[in-house]
């Protein structure tokens, strides 16, 4: 690990302040589950840390009329556990209990997450050529071993996938992110914050390099007490998603579908929300046979590699779960 310099702003406006003046390779650190391995195995190398995990304006959990608003320094643990989130955003609950061990929840924070580096092998490994790592030393997966890479958004030059739990669940939810940095605040909708590779794989969201989450914002809809998240992998114990799926739904009186809404994890270089599913679920009752078409609509675009295209099938079959058990859940 190579040395760096340190800092721990006492506020928000001395953290923009020091962003404002930090030097190239600075980094925000938070909870610092991803950035502590990244720095220890080499692939990360900030020149600064700029610590701001004790910054209470960051913490604060709020439920207005309309909206659920999380600070972005609030830990994982304390959104899973929150007796008002769990009943209305079913969803988001069930998407950090199966995100990480309990170790983990309680230190990791829900800016951090948002922004998680990929797991992809090759990215971690700095020995391994990686676009998104090293621009233009070619994509291993490419030849390599793609078991785990992305069937959706993937580009030439990278198919790493986003691993995050907690954002496909905000992004079926129509979330919005508020940023600030030297140049004022700004929101971003969740649909948003992400980009894929394209031509720079080391691109992974909008936000410039001085800019810093500080509230995640989610509408209350009636969709959140009607939702899950389904999450597959390989092993029960806090493995990264093979599949996932966020979905909400309202089912009327006369069972019929009014609102719909499915995001999928673990398949997409970023978080996938699945308009044209949705859309196939409005307006007739909730059917198995509907529930698996709209699993075939979301991956209808899946380009597999060579060792992944089990996923398509296994990810129709994990939005079809997930849309009966919401479905459930809407009519209780």
């Amino acid at each position: 690990m190579k040395p760096f310099a340190y800092t721990a702003p006492s506020s928000v406006d001395a953290v923009v302040e020091a962003l404002r003046v930090a030097q190239p390779g600075t980094k925000i650190l938070a909870g610092g589950t991803t950035l502590y391995d990244l720095m220890k195995l080499g692939v990360e190398a900030p020149s600064a840390v700029i610590d701001v995990h004790r910054l209470p304006e960051l913490t604060g959990i709020s439920v207005t009329d309309s909206e659920l608003v999380l600070g972005a320094g609030v830990r994982m643990a304390d959104v899973s556990d929150h007796p008002v989130i769990r009943p209305s955003y079913t969803a988001l609950a069930e998407s950090i209990w199966r995100a990480a061990s309990q170790q983990l929840r309680n230190m990791a924070t829900l800016g951090g997450n948002l922004l998680q580096r990929t797991r992809c092998g090759y990215f971690r490994d700095a020995d391994m050529p990686c676009n998104k790592r090293n621009p233009g030393s070619g994509c291993a997966a490419m030849e390599g071993v793609d078991r785990p890479h992305a069937l959706l958004g993937a580009s030439s030059l990278c198919s790493a996938t986003y691993a995050g739990d907690f954002a496909i669940a905000l992004l079926a939810f129509d979330a919005v992110v508020d940023v600030v940095g030297p140049r004022g605040e700004r929101s971003i909708p969740l649909a948003e914050l992400h980009v894929e590779p394209g031509e720079d794989p080391r691109r992974e969201h909008v936000l410039d390099v001085d800019e810093l989450i500080v509230r995640i914002r989610v509408p209350l809809t009636e969709a959140g007490r009607g939702s899950t998240y389904l999450k597959i992998r390989d092993r029960e114990s806090y493995a990264f998603a093979l599949a996932s799926a966020a979905v909400g739904l309202v089912i009327d009186g006369a069972g019929i579908v009014t609102e719909s809404r499915i995001a999928l994890g673990g398949v997409a270089t970023r978080p996938w929300r699945a308009v044209e599913a949705e859309q196939s679920l409005l307006g007739q009752p909730l059917t198995a046979a509907a529930a698996r078409r709209a699993g075939e609509i979301a991956f209808a675009a899946a380009r597999p590699g060579r060792t992944n295209e089990f996923r398509i099938e296994l990810g129709i079959r994990t939005v079809a779960d997930a849309v009966r058990t919401a479905g459930e859940r809407a009519v209780r």
